[in-house]
């Protein structure tokens, strides 16, 4: 039996008697039921929908879906209000609070950026500000922070997620962001993810199967000294990646074969042996997204469900077909695949996780309207503004470029390279026009270089486009009419390659690096920390991490001199090259 008594539940007698109380008053279903966080299928707050949703669905928990903070609200207090037993509502808030709010929320940094900058501040305040404006929505389950150690250069998807490759330096900005959660809200759940560790292969799980190929021992010493060092300070879930270990499964289960070699979510060793056994976790354990094909390609559906529950999952995140994946996990449990054992501890760990949160408590399920006046605030957004300036990074500048000033070198070429589009109806993003103003707000006078995109858009599809993209400046025009090129770089992808890499927009293009012998030149990434694999000619660049208005603007100051740059690279930058660091 699950000791609710201890870490990291604590409850007393009356909380227990409430959980015990809760489990006894439901059917096999609603018990079954429990063990599912689901995702709103149409977002927005129309009460009938909700009513039929979660009186028919009863599901333990509910993710976060779309809409501005006054919707949200009003669809997460209908989720509680039209179920029976309160509610977990989880939120995913990697950067601040624009995670469960894009338009209205704050982004502070991201863990990328908060690893770059000196102390924890900005690992605290990223976990503050997501706290605050998560819960006034009434989000109660954060499904942060992100505890991989990141391994390999080439992982896109942890890239700017993971606070870096030093353990230490993971271990000290985790506990940070948690403890700016429960300052924010000491009624949120913090979950480390993504067990037993995301940052060592390349692929991403969305896509692929995916492998953390570390040694026990290497595994040990890194992702095991994060997840260790915060089971023990009280951590309450763990989020399983559709990750594999395999060195690990291979100790635990000697003689195991490669074919059974399974993700996280699927791997009793790992969550019975490893999570609770060696590291002593008594928390909630929760699956990652069940749609990823590292679950979802590697055992038929109709077998992963049970499975994951059998194997130490308590929760299961998302469905495919609600009523299907139920079906699915009942007959595991008549067939004894999931046993009445692990059902009840299940049931413990999430009825239990409730009471600690004071879920029972009315005042707690149901945060007051006002805390919607937080959402975006001026507090928060000078949160953000010092983050750019403590995090954003001189990566290298070998040829001592920086700092320009703008009164001698003034004429500046802007090359701004992002994601391709994927739908014709793409207009641009905004950013191009962010970095032209904030360049000139510090003294450059900016020429915007043409992408294909934008003659595409503006000159109409024409296969001419193409070429014009190729035509260049003679080499002594362009010095004359250029004191300085900038390659601003915003690119950044998800669950759509295993990795991203620099793209330019046509092939051939007049973007391309040639330059950089011609005209002082300066590369500067929006988002990912390892372009330089893709542009190691251009001899200073700069990591600024976001690509909002203070990270730019601090980007743009610290070129033109106006403020020194405090962030340290990781050295995953380089990419284990010896060309990017010339």
């Amino acid at each position: 039996m699950v000791d609710l008594k201890a870490k990291p539940f604590f409850l007393n007698d009356q909380e227990i008697r409430w959980v015990e109380d809760t489990i006894a008053s439901m059917s096999l279903d609603e018990k079954l039921s429990q063990l599912f966080v689901l995702l709103k299928p149409v977002p927005g707050a129309n009460e009938e929908q909700i009513k039929a949703l979660m009186q028919s669905a009863r599901p333990g928990g509910m993710r976060w879906q779309g809409g501005d903070k006054e919707t949200v609200y009003r669809q997460n207090r209908l989720f509680q209000q039209y179920s029976r037993v309160p509610v977990f509502i989880a939120g995913n808030c990697d950067d601040g609070g624009n995670g469960v709010l894009p338009k209205e929320g704050t982004f502070v940094a991201t863990a990328a950026e908060a690893g770059a900058s000196e102390g924890t501040e900005t690992a605290y305040r990223i976990g503050y500000v997501a706290g605050r404006e998560a819960s006034a929505i009434g989000v109660n389950w954060m499904f942060n922070p992100v505890a991989d150690v990141y391994k390999n250069w080439r992982n896109t998807i942890v890239n700017t997620r993971s606070f870096g490759s030093d353990p230490k330096r993971v271990t000290d900005c985790v506990r940070a962001y948690i403890r700016g959660i429960k300052d924010a809200n000491p009624h949120m759940a913090c979950t480390c993810k993504h067990f037993p560790g995301d940052g060592w292969d390349e692929l991403d799980p969305h896509l692929s199967p995916a492998h953390n190929e570390a040694t026990v021992e290497d595994w040990m010493g890194s992702y095991g000294l994060v997840y260790k060092t915060m089971i023990d300070e009280g951590l309450e879930a763990v989020m399983t990646g559709q990750i594999s270990l395999p060195a690990w499964s291979r100790k635990v289960r000697p003689g195991i074969r490669d074919a059974e070699i399974m993700p996280a979510s699927l791997a009793p060793e790992l969550l019975q042996d490893l999570l609770r056994g060696e590291l002593g976790f008594n928390g909630l354990i929760i699956s990652d997204a069940s749609h990823m094909i590292g679950m979802a390609g590697v055992m038929a559906r109709r077998d992963a469900v049970p499975r994951a529950i059998a194997a130490g999952c308590d929760m299961f995140l998302f469905a495919n077909d609600f009523a299907e994946d139920l079906g699915y996990l009942r007959a595991g449990y008549e067939s004894g695949v999931v046993t009445e054992e692990r059902l009840s501890d299940a049931l413990h760990r999430v009825l239990g996780l409730k009471a600690h949160l004071k879920l029972y408590d009315d005042a707690v399920r149901y945060p007051d309207p006002k805390l919607l006046d937080e959402v975006g605030c001026a507090e928060f957004r000078q949160y953000t503004a010092e983050a750019a300036d403590r995090g954003v990074t001189l990566v290298k500048d070998t040829r001592a470029l920086l700092p320009i000033d703008p009164k001698e070198r003034n004429r500046a070429l802007l090359i701004y390279v992002r994601s391709t589009p994927n739908s014709k109806s793409d207009s641009g993003d905004g950013v191009r026009e962010r970095i032209t103003q904030e360049l000139e707000r510090v003294g450059f006078t900016v020429t915007q270089c043409p992408s294909f995109y934008d003659r595409e858009n503006s000159e109409g599809v024409n296969p001419m486009n193409f070429v014009r993209m190729m035509m260049m400046d003679k080499r002594e025009d362009f010095k004359k009419k250029y004191d300085v090129v900038f390659v601003f770089i915003n690119v950044k992808g998800y669950a759509q390659k295993n990795v991203e890499r620099l793209s330019w927009s046509s092939g051939h293009s007049m973007e391309l690096p040639w330059y950089t012998e011609e005209v002082p030149t300066v590369g500067v990434s929006l988002n990912y920390t390892n372009h330089l694999v893709d542009c190691a000619n251009i001899h200073t660049f700069i990591n600024a991490y976001g690509p909002n208005t203070e990270n730019i603007r601090a980007a743009a100051e610290k070129i033109a001199g106006l403020s020194a740059f405090h962030g340290t690279a990781d050295d995953t930058v380089f990419c284990g090259r010896w060309d990017t660091r010339l």
